[in-house]
């Protein structure tokens, strides 16, 4: 063995030189060291902008042929995947099979560690299976380190079956995974403040580049009316007052009118919006949204501007 032989070639398990002396750091010290480091990453997903907007294209496509969006990973990988797709039902109204995600050793995995499942290649195979993946569908994986077996075996299967697929990663993956995906997502963030714990910049990076991803695909599909999530499902208090609120702002009624039309509308604030707006019924405004591809913009006009605070 030489002196080189344990350097890791993978950049997300180097060790950061700037942070070497972090264990005799004061906890002051540890923030900045840890907030510096952490400054670095929305620079380093600005960096694949291009390949951003390559995967939000095909994310669009592949709803658009009734296809969905599936994420894959392991440990902090795989959570975060998880997480977007849960939060896309609430968000954008969708259906909750539209946007998936699936981890490595299931859904315990999200509140327990199970790491080793991510070394089990035909375990990545088998859950392409299981999630009954077709060629119409868009496959996301997700590795920090570019080399996890299970998104590898995931990947793999998913590109036999036919289905777009593309990987998001913080570091250079292997070459099979370069010359078959149709989409790679690299924000190279660097080492971490601590050695190989890809839960800290990298995560980072990829709940940005997801957000991104999943936010960026759903506008374009028109469940955003401005900047307004008008196509919200209000199962909260929050969340009907922010229902009720935009109809408000959106149409100028006032919070009687808005929770009228949106309780006409079957709880569809995109509709009251429509309704409100062009004075019309639930049916009338079901047609002219229908005619408008769902975008409220072309069945309703623009929506008022933002006023300053």
């Amino acid at each position: 063995m030489t002196g080189s032989d344990y350097r890791d070639p993978r950049l997300t398990e180097q060790r950061n030189p700037r942070t070497q002396r972090i264990d005799v750091a004061s906890s002051l010290e540890i923030v900045d060291l840890m907030n510096a480091e952490d400054a670095t990453v929305a620079p380093a997903v600005h960096a694949v902008r291009d390949e951003l907007a390559r995967a939000i294209d095909l994310v669009v496509t592949a709803f658009q042929r009734g296809g969905r969006l599936i994420y894959v990973g392991a440990g902090t990988s795989g959570r975060l995947g998880v997480l977007d797709a849960s939060e896309c039902p609430p968000t954008f109204g969708t259906p909750p099979e539209m946007v998936i995600g699936v981890i490595a050793g299931g859904y315990t995995a999200l509140v327990k560690s199970s790491e080793g499942a991510e070394d089990d290649v035909n375990a990545g195979m088998a859950a392409m299976d299981q999630a009954r993946v077709a060629a119409a569908d868009f496959v996301l994986g997700i590795a920090a380190s570019g080399t996890t077996p299970y998104v590898r075996g995931a990947l793999s299967r998913a590109q036999t079956i036919g289905a777009t697929t593309g990987l998001v990663s913080c570091s250079d993956p292997p070459r099979v995974l370069v010359e078959t995906c149709d989409v790679l997502i690299l924000p190279k963030v660097g080492p971490e403040a601590l050695t190989g714990s890809t839960r800290l910049k990298a995560g980072t990076a990829t709940k940005l580049v997801l957000n991104t991803i999943s936010t960026g695909a759903m506008i374009r599909l028109g469940r955003a009316y401005g900047n307004l999530m008008v196509d919200l499902r209000a199962m909260s208090d929050k969340l009907r007052d922010r229902g009720e609120r935009i109809v408000m702002e959106c149409s100028g009624v006032d919070r009687v009118t808005a929770r009228r039309a949106i309780e006409h509308a079957d709880g569809s604030v995109k509709l009251a919006i429509v309704m409100t707006k062009r004075g019309v019924g639930k049916a009338e405004a079901e047609r002219l949204l229908a005619e408008a591809g769902g975008f409220v913009r072309r069945a309703a006009g623009d929506p008022p501007p933002v006023r300053s605070a």
